[in-house]
This record gives C-alpha cells, structure tokens and sequence, in this order.
C-alpha cells in the first residue's frame, strides 16, 4: 500500500481508533486523488477491504472492529445505504407475482 498507483493515505489512516477518523480520512484521499481508476467510493472501500484481508495481517481484534465499522460509516459518508450488491431487477426478499393457473382442456 506504500506504493499504492490508487491513493496517497494520510500516515496512520488505518490506526486510527474511531471508525468516523478512518472513513473520513479514506473519503478525503480518494476524492482527492487524480490516479484512481474508479469513482471515489469504491476506491476508499477498495483500500479499507485490501488492508483488512491482506495488509494488516497482525491487526488485533479491536483495531480489525474499528476497521470493520468503518465501512459501515464510509457507507453512510457516501450515502450508500446497504453493502448488498443488486443483481437482479428484485431483491430476494420481493417475491414473484403468483402465476396464473393455465387452463387445459382435458381429452
């Protein structure tokens, strides 16, 4: 992440204790950077999401809580409301209008 092409980080984005500092941090380095490749949203969550899984292999679980909220308030920062992606034009919980019967004669 040092040599990140995506995003200059403030030194100690991801050893900051309140989840608010981390995301806000992350929100300001992705909508200032010119090297992105993706819209800022998705380039901040990228980096939180790199950091957790690969980077910060010795996190502890306090600091790896306060990283997992961060997503959450990078969300809210963003206006995005829920991390489910949609794929289809319904959601899963939105159930198909009930078919109508055919009607066959029978022989």
């Amino acid at each position: 992440m040092r040599t990140s092409d995506a995003l200059d980080l403030e030194h100690g984005v991801f050893t900051k204790r309140s989840p608010r500092a981390v995301a806000r941090s992350l929100k300001r380095s992705a909508e200032r950077s010119t090297r992105r490749k993706s819209a800022p949203f998705r380039s901040a969550m990228s980096m939180l999401n790199f950091h957790l899984n690969r980077g910060g292999k010795g996190l502890s679980a306090t600091q790896r809580k306060v990283l997992e909220r961060a997503k959450d308030e990078l969300r809210k920062l963003y206006g995005r409301t829920s991390h489910a992606r949609k794929t289809h034009g319904r959601t899963r919980t939105q159930k198909a209008a009930p078919r109508k019967k055919s009607q066959h004669r029978s022989r």
